[in-house]
């Protein structure tokens, strides 16, 4: 317990460092003193201050949404599918966004970042429904393994037409291949505005499920004798990861491993407690995703490597020291 709790309060207290370097360094380094200033006494004449709140604000917060979002969402479905390797691109989240994206560049309905958040967030949910319901029919139907292997299936084919349009359209693919690339930059706070109530409900919801996914780790029977209803259970944390998953991808595009890795980095110090596991992740994945971005920032001088190669590159690099040091729990 002592060190659920030690681990939770040191993934807050790396999340608010994270915030700290997120407004502090990038292509002009700002001190911490001008940072306070420009959050508690906003001076717009200062252009210090200006950068702080006008673009590295937005920029953070949408970092801070993603990656606790995405962390969280990562927790769930491996707990859900007792699967180690699970992330929300399994249900093919990223994949039903992507493709809403491109058609909404086609048809001209999400030409802006704006409007290409809520069609993402739609294509995300809509996809997540229609595994749902190929994964729900027939014998043992619900069961994580059938509804793995429904969304590796929908993702590959909604996949294939999606690079199918982009073959032959040029023109969306600059714009596409800017968005599934993973960025923060060009991402304005009140394009995602709405997003953020969303998100924190259902990470509550998905916090407040977990002791009943823990009785389903235990086998269906045990978890039927201990009063869980099943069905209602795995369908409620479907809808949170979707939603959390679509909002992350809708804010920032498809981040590569913070679903993945996060939960794996933070379980051998939460042990098999999911609700613990939640909590540390929703700081946590925050937190990597602000310093994944804050390093794009600087190798890169003056330019910028995009968080979401980032974040493949240290998540790669950190699951490799895991996977040859670290103990690994099994699900």
């Amino acid at each position: 317990m002592r060190t659920r709790v030690l681990i939770t309060i040191a993934m807050a207290i790396a999340l608010v460092a994270a915030v700290a370097l997120s407004f502090a360094i990038g292509s002009r380094t700002i001190d911490l003193g001008t940072v306070w200033h420009a959050l508690t006494a906003y001076n717009p004449d200062d252009p210090e201050q200006a950068i702080v709140r006008e673009l590295r604000g937005s920029r953070t917060l949408i970092g801070v949404l993603a990656g606790g979002a995405l962390a969280v969402a990562g927790a769930l479905m491996q707990s859900l599918t007792r699967n180690p390797f699970a992330e929300p691109g399994l249900l093919g989240i990223n994949a039903g966004a992507s493709f809403a994206v491109v058609l909404g560049l086609v048809t001209g309905v999400a030409t802006g970042f704006s409007a290409q958040v809520w069609v993402a967030f739609v294509g995300a949910g809509l996809t997540a429904v229609a595994v749902y319901l190929i994964g729900a029919r027939g014998a043992s139907g619900g069961a994580p393994v059938r509804l793995a292997l429904a969304g590796v299936a929908i993702a590959s084919l909604i996949t294939s037409v999606t690079y199918a349009l982009l073959l032959v359209l040029d023109e969306e693919l600059d714009v596409f291949r800017f968005w599934v690339v993973g960025s923060l930059v060009g991402r304005q706070g009140n394009d995602i505005t709405a997003l953020i109530p969303i998100v924190v409900v259902a990470v509550l919801v998905g916090l407040l499920s977990a002791r009943r996914l823990e009785a389903i780790a235990l086998g269906d029977d045990a978890a039927q004798a201990l009063g869980v209803n099943l069905a209602a259970t795995r369908a409620l944390v479907i809808v949170v990861v979707t939603i959390l998953a679509g909002a992350a991808t809708a804010a920032a595009g498809p981040l590569i491993f913070v679903g993945l890795a996060i939960p794996h980095l933070l379980r051998p110090f939460t042990g098999a407690s999911l609700p613990w596991l939640v909590t540390a992740c929703a700081f946590g994945g925050g937190a990597f995703v602000l310093v994944c971005d804050v390093l794009g920032r600087v190798i890169a001088r003056p330019a910028e490597v995009p968080v979401g190669v980032m974040t493949a590159f240290v998540g790669g690099i950190l699951f490799a020291i895991m996977a040859r040091r670290m103990k690994v729990v099994e699900l």
